[in-house]
């Protein structure tokens, strides 16, 4: 009878080892199928109590603003530099004649364009030409039906700019590669790189405020003049339409 009953025992035993075993089987593909979602829950229901207080949300939510503050002060700065460069004064259509671009020499040592429109169209020689990005040239001879526009880069270019930041003015110069060259005769000029570059409001043939370009390097102070190398904003290589500012009389 006791020998009926251990092996009774043992078998019951034994099934729910069985049981045991296959439960935790089923738990553990469960665990694979889940990714550990199950641990993941776990982890947030044991862990949610010990999460930041009050003050640590205070630290972050500081930490935040000032981040924040940092990010509106250089948006304010970036914005202002912009509204500098978009400072060109509009145009009435009277006082422009609009041009598309048939011909360019712009890695040519004479560095020109030919423009679409000529004499018959109204442009005179002695026109300013701008662009997309700003101030491109000037009209330097016309036939009937074209024009030829002298660019900036042009060692045959001079024109007078103005820097807003230090209120002074200087003469831009050609030199026959893409980097014209700014001369201002004052030597003490507090010029920087990353100054704006305007057409000078003390023109009398063109308007004042025309973006021209952004100092891209200042030269080693050994002359009477500080110079400087010009980023010109228009890019004559790529512009396919210009405006022709007509000559003041």
């Amino acid at each position: 009878m006791v020998d009926i009953r251990r092996i009774s025992t043992n078998r019951w035993w034994h099934k729910k080892k069985n049981w045991v075993l296959f439960i935790f089987l089923l738990f553990l593909i469960f665990v694979r199928i889940s990714r550990g979602s199950l641990y993941k829950d776990l982890y947030f229901l044991i862990s949610k109590p010990f999460w930041p207080g009050q003050f640590q949300r205070e630290v972050l939510t500081k930490s935040v603003e000032q981040e924040s503050f940092v990010r509106l002060k250089q948006l304010e700065k970036d914005n202002k530099r912009l509204r500098e460069i978009l400072s060109l004064q509009r145009l009435s259509d009277s006082e422009t004649i609009s041009a598309t671009v048939i011909s360019r020499k712009t890695g040519s040592w004479w560095r020109q364009i030919i423009l679409n429109k000529g004499s018959k169209d109204g442009v005179e020689v002695g026109s300013f030409v701008v662009g997309p990005g700003g101030l491109l040239g000037r009209v330097n001879n016309t036939s009937l039906f074209t024009s030829s526009v002298t660019l900036l880069t042009s060692p045959e270019s001079k024109v007078g700019i103005w820097v807003e930041r230090i209120q002074s003015h200087g003469l831009l110069v050609g030199l026959g590669n893409d980097h014209p060259k700014v001369i201002f005769y004052n030597k003490e000029v507090d010029i920087e790189v990353g100054d704006f570059v305007l057409s000078s409001p003390a023109s009398t043939l063109l308007p004042p405020n025309i973006p021209i370009g952004i100092i891209q390097s200042v030269d080693a102070e050994f002359k009477a003049q500080k110079t400087a190398n010009l980023l010109l904003l228009g890019k004559p290589q790529a512009i396919d339409w210009v405006q022709i500012v007509k000559v003041k009389i």
